[in-house]
């Protein structure tokens, strides 16, 4: 049936994130708003979980714990019913304080008498005070109160969730729900099976929120994004129940998930629950679409979509239109998502790994994809990386003043895979020259560009912390990742920045092809110096996964591994198996790197030999113990 005119409804499916809502739904919305299009969205994330710890929702939960025979019982389920009159009492006020609506109730969650403390708070013991005094009080001190009381109530919020998976469903975590359905699953069955179950308490909820949603917007056409594996499920338990409801609603899926890994999409059940699923960039696509659902552009004029034809294959079409330019896109608008309702939550003490959780950011993107695009572990060969797009400083300054205006709000997150140098110094003198006062974060390369001078223009321009690959501190590895990069150069940049006073996060990485224990031993000697020179703040340890579109995935024999055939499959295809002929046991050896990593995060362990952080016996590191400082001192 023809729409004169669309009604477009975009959706955040669960689970993606609690403190700010995910920005491709503002993305769209904000595209479609420039061109004429009556366009709504609605984050189902955040409405779902405050729908499941509202009153109702926690007696529901009360009822599925009881139902478990006590011996089943974990220790965070008998927890929560023992003290279950507690929780009821103190969640209501707990979610407004995380909320930042009532933050005066900070100092009874500080007296540690006010919130009922599961196993969660056995995180604290670590911090215990030899003398019995606040074992948090290194991280807050004599004040510091808020973030005191959020990191205890996101302690609080997480026993919650536990107890939730543990009676309920679970699949179920706040960033991810049933990822291992759809995470490289070539096979769409096990998703099948768990669509035709009966609902669970959180499928239950999610039903009623998305006819609560199709109830305010009366949508013609519904866009589900979904990012991650961790919200395909859900993805499809919202279209299952819009087809359920109505038929005639158009739904479409897309976002990160489907760009990378249903690229060889081939299963027609996957359109018993979406008539249309699109590929990378959507403003193109739904341009064609919208096109197509007036008449005005014949299916096969459609744009990278796919679709289930009359004979019940599957269809790929993609008529070749150029992409709509990044500096024709719009301004993203996060009209109609709830901006008092996000969860500032504080999981980690450490000052830069908390800015993934706490507060609200207004995300932006410098420019479409990477001015890279050669590390050889990544999807250099699709489009979200290998088309590089740059908008005017001018354009983006524009774009940020638009937010600020909209959301009262001026916290900034760049989203790019590697935000360009160029870019960012453009983009800080336009800033400094309006006289906009934002605070901003993003990912960037470590690369010489970034010299102390541009350290400080950024920082003068709001830039408070920065993220980027170091992945193995090895100079052999970096050269064979095609990093650009080496781990002196590394030490000198991130110096810059934190002498600047930017907080720097590192991305790390660990078993990457040809990776021995040496050089992983190596690797982390150098993080340790990192840390203990000032120069990064924070860091994330990988293991390294093979993706069918990167150099590794397409060229293995480049990279000394060899391929393990996939399962044929019509449904998910991306992380692919290898063998690599070290045989070294990588995950061992990860267990080590993240306990190490979470100590330097708090400032310990930092003078420790790295050998005591493995169980197994390991060679002693080949490094230098002054290589960073002289790294320093040479710049």
């Amino acid at each position: 049936m023809p729409f004169a005119s669309p009604r477009v409804l975009s959706v955040i499916p669960p689970m993606t994130q609690l403190n700010t809502p995910y920005p491709s739904t503002a993305y769209l919305t904000g595209f479609l708003r420039s061109r004429g299009v009556d366009a709504h969205q609605e984050d189902l994330a955040l409405a779902l979980v405050l729908r499941l710890f509202s009153p109702d929702g926690l007696e529901q939960i009360r009822t599925a714990a009881l139902a478990q025979a006590e011996r089943k019982r974990s220790p965070g389920v008998q927890h929560f019913l023992d003290a279950f009159e507690r929780y009821r009492a103190t969640l209501p006020v707990t979610l407004a304080f995380l909320q930042t609506r009532d933050p005066t109730i900070a100092h009874r969650i500080c007296s540690r008498r006010f919130l009922p403390e599961g196993p969660r708070f056995a995180s604290l013991d670590i911090y215990v005070d030899e003398d019995g005094g606040d074992p948090l009080a290194w991280a807050f001190g004599a004040l510091g109160a808020q973030d005191r009381a959020r990191h205890l109530a996101t302690l609080y919020l997480n026993n919650l969730a536990d107890v939730l998976r543990d009676t309920v469903d679970p699949r179920f975590e706040f960033v991810r729900y049933a990822e291992s359905l759809a995470q490289s699953q070539p096979h769409f069955e096990p998703m099948a099976q768990a669509l035709a179950a009966p609902p669970t308490l959180v499928d239950q909820t999610l039903h009623t929120l998305t006819l609560e949603a199709v109830s305010r917007h009366a949508p013609d056409l519904v866009l589900i994004s979904v990012p991650f594996p961790g919200a395909v499920y859900a993805a499809f338990r919202i279209a299952q129940s819009l087809k359920a409801h109505d038929p005639r609603i158009v739904t479409v899926l897309g976002g990160g998930y489907v760009n990378t890994e249903l690229r060889e999409l081939a299963e027609p059940r996957v359109f018993d629950y979406f008539d249309y699923v699109t590929l990378d960039a959507g403003e193109r696509p739904l341009l064609s679409l919208l096109e197509h659902l007036r008449e005005q552009r014949p299916r096969e004029r459609l744009s990278r979509t796919f679709l289930r034809d009359e004979t019940g294959a599957v269809r790929y079409i993609d008529c070749g239109e150029l992409d709509v330019p990044f500096n024709d896109v719009g301004t993203p608008t996060w009209d109609g998502l709830p901006l008092d309702r996000y969860l500032s939550l504080l999981d980690m003490l450490n000052p830069m790994h908390r800015l993934w959780s706490d507060g609200r950011w207004n995300k932006l993107t410098v420019a479409h994809g990477c001015y890279w695009k050669k590390c050889s572990f990544c999807d250099v060969s699709l489009d979200y990386i290998s088309r590089y797009d740059l908008a005017s400083a001018t354009t983006l300054v524009d774009r940020i003043q638009a937010v600020v205006a909209e959301t009262g709000q001026t916290g900034f997150h760049f989203v790019d895979e590697a935000a360009p140098p160029k870019g960012l110094k453009s983009l800080a003198a336009e800033l400094v020259r309006r006289q906009v006062s934002i605070s901003w974060w993003g990912n960037i390369r470590f690369e010489k560009s970034f010299t102390p001078a541009l350290c400080q223009e950024l920082a003068d321009s709001g830039c408070i912390a920065i993220s980027g690959g170091l992945e193995v501190a090895s100079d052999r590895l970096l050269k064979l990742m095609k990093k650009g990069v080496s781990v002196d150069q590394v030490a000198r940049v991130t110096r810059a920045f934190s002498d600047a006073g930017i907080l720097v996060h590192a991305y790390l990485m660990y078993g990457f092809p040809t990776q021995t224990v040496q050089d992983t031993v190596d690797a982390l000697e150098y993080v340790r110096q990192l840390f203990e020179a000032g120069c990064i703040q924070s860091g994330y340890f990988h293991r390294f996964s093979c993706t069918v579109h990167s150099p590794v995935g397409r060229e293995p024999q480049e990279y000394g591994i060899s391929l393990v055939p996939p399962p044929d499959g019509r449904f998910a295809k991306n992380d692919i198996d290898f063998v690599d002929p070290s045989g070294v046991d990588h995950a061992s050896l990860g267990v080590a790197l993240n306990k190490a990593l979470y100590n330097y995060m708090h400032g310990l362990g930092l003078d420790q030999d790295v050998r005591g952080w493995f169980e197994q016996r390991v060679p002693r590191t080949k490094v230098p113990r002054q290589f960073i400082e002289r790294a320093l001192a040479s710049s």
